[in-house]
């Protein structure tokens, strides 16, 4: 989640491909990726309220199929703001709300 530079997003799956490939396996536990993502977001945003300046960009990491998290830190409106201060368009779907062309702005570290 900290190498996501700045106009760039990655997805749950994408981590969860690099975990597994960084150790050897077949997958990434979906859930225990989820728990970890969601702690380095709030302790993020801990941090942020404590004055530091340079912290993990959780804001970039998406669900899957680009879509926005409800359940990081100021939930889908502070994500989307700091999304779209980083000039990506979101769209809304139903109740729901997605990065527009994530694919095209993805980001894959090598492993």
């Amino acid at each position: 989640m900290k190498a996501v530079p700045r106009r760039r997003v990655v997805t749950i799956d994408v981590l969860r491909s690099i975990i597994a490939e960084r150790h050897g396996a077949t997958i990434g536990c979906p859930l225990t990726t989820g728990i970890f993502a969601w702690l380095a977001a709030n302790a993020a945003a801990e941090a942020v309220a404590d004055g530091a300046r340079n912290v993990t960009p959780y804001w970039r990491t998406l669900k899957t199929g680009g879509e926005l998290n409800s359940k990081y830190p100021g939930g889908i409106a502070d994500q989307k703001v700091r999304l779209e201060a980083e000039g990506h368009q979101i769209r809304q779907k139903g109740k729901r709300f997605f990065v527009a062309n994530y694919e095209t702005v993805l980001f894959r570290p090598e492993t």
